[in-house]
């Protein structure tokens, strides 16, 4: 038995004359793994202890129960090391970032970036030292959060990185980049956003925002709100933050039409050393509703069917068109709530019938497949 255990492994060495202390390697998948295996004066597996080294110990996790009981039900030492092997080919396939854990030298560069990048740059590190999350700052006191997934070989290889930005991260992440150029280079890219972020956070902060409920730095797309049941969907370009950006005015057709009209009347004024909100107060000849003039409570944002504002993802987006209803409904109620009604027809994905509040005929109009 223990020329073949020496034969299959060379590495892994008796420490004592009774031979009850292992101490060495394995070899699995041309990968060497520390381990030491006590065994009791009767040399019986069932009571032996197995001490490995952290990475092993990192890929058997979750696996310990395995490891156990092939240890109590192995016949001998060879048999054991055997099925260990067994078992850690398995886990390396079916986790092939496991399959290559980086050198030393990789933690003392890693720790060398960080001094020079500078340890207060750093919001976390995973427990392997893979992911790093690095802060920045743009110039306008905003913060930002840079992720790193390093390579086992950093920096030889290229590293992959992300972050919370309305365009794809556009820089050259080449191999041999440290920390610091990778941060260097991320506030480069933060500065040419500024003039995106600045426009969006004055429409943030004078204007109520019905839609994203939360914005990130990478959402575009503001619902504004005008008046009651009235709101207006712009989409600005990052590119060219300042230029007219996609609007889409949404509302009773009898409200939202006078202000498509000025819309369309007074596109040329717009100025693009103005801000966007500036623009469209100008372009709409409205004064938008804010935090400082007015509650969020004022507006009739409740669906009249459900009394809630959000559905899921949706928020109410059919209205009621007579002046003196204009209810708010989400699009799912009122087509499930006009199709339960025996006065209403259908027509293709179209249903028609009347307002459950002022019985004013209403449509909507549903995806095909809902119909």
């Amino acid at each position: 038995m223990e020329k073949s255990l020496v034969n299959d492994n060379p590495l892994l060495l008796p420490l004592n004359k009774q031979q009850t202390i292992y101490d060495g390697f394995i070899t699995v998948q041309e990968r060497d793994f520390r381990m030491r295996i006590v065994l009791p004066p009767d040399r019986q597996l069932k009571e032996a202890k197995l001490h490995c080294c952290w990475q092993l110990k990192h890929l058997l996790r979750g696996y310990e129960h395995i490891v156990k009981q092939r240890l109590q039900q192995s016949a001998d030492l060879v048999g054991f090391i055997l099925e260990l092997k067994t078992v850690l080919e398995v886990v390396l396939k079916s986790h092939p970032e496991c399959r290559s854990i980086p050198p030393p030298q990789y933690y003392s560069q890693l720790i060398s970036e960080m001094e020079t990048l500078g340890w207060d740059k750093l919001l976390f590190i995973d427990t392997e030292f893979r992911m790093l999350r690095l802060k920045a700052e743009d110039s306008a006191g905003r913060q930002h959060i840079l992720t790193v997934k390093l390579k086992s070989k950093h920096p030889a290889e290229a590293p992959e990185c992300s972050a919370d930005l309305p365009v794809p991260l556009a820089i050259n992440w080449t191999a041999q980049s440290t920390l610091e150029q990778l941060h260097s280079q991320f506030l480069l890219v933060l500065e040419s956003l500024t003039e995106f972020w600045d426009v969006l956070d004055e429409i943030d902060s004078k204007t109520w925002i019905l839609e994203p409920e939360k914005p990130c730095r990478s959402d575009t797309t503001r619902r504004i709100a005008i008046g009651n049941n009235v709101s207006i969907k712009v989409e600005v370009d990052p590119s060219h933050p300042k230029m007219l950006p996609e609007c889409c005015l949404l509302g009773a057709e009898h409200v939202v039409t006078p202000l498509r009209n000025k819309l369309n009347a007074n596109m040329h004024l717009w100025n693009p050393d103005s801000s966007v909100l500036h623009n469209l107060r100008d372009v709409l000849e409205i004064e938008f509703p804010s935090p400082a003039t007015h509650e969020k409570s004022s507006f009739n944002l409740e669906c009249g069917i459900c009394y809630s504002y959000r559905l899921e993802a949706a928020i109410p987006d059919q209205v009621c068109n007579d002046p003196r209803c204009g209810q708010p409904f989400h699009q799912t109620c009122l087509y499930e709530w006009l199709r339960a009604l025996h006065s209403s027809r259908q027509s293709f994905n179209i249903v028609f019938g009347e307002c459950p509040y002022c019985s004013k005929p209403i449509t909507v109009k549903m995806a095909a497949q809902k119909s």
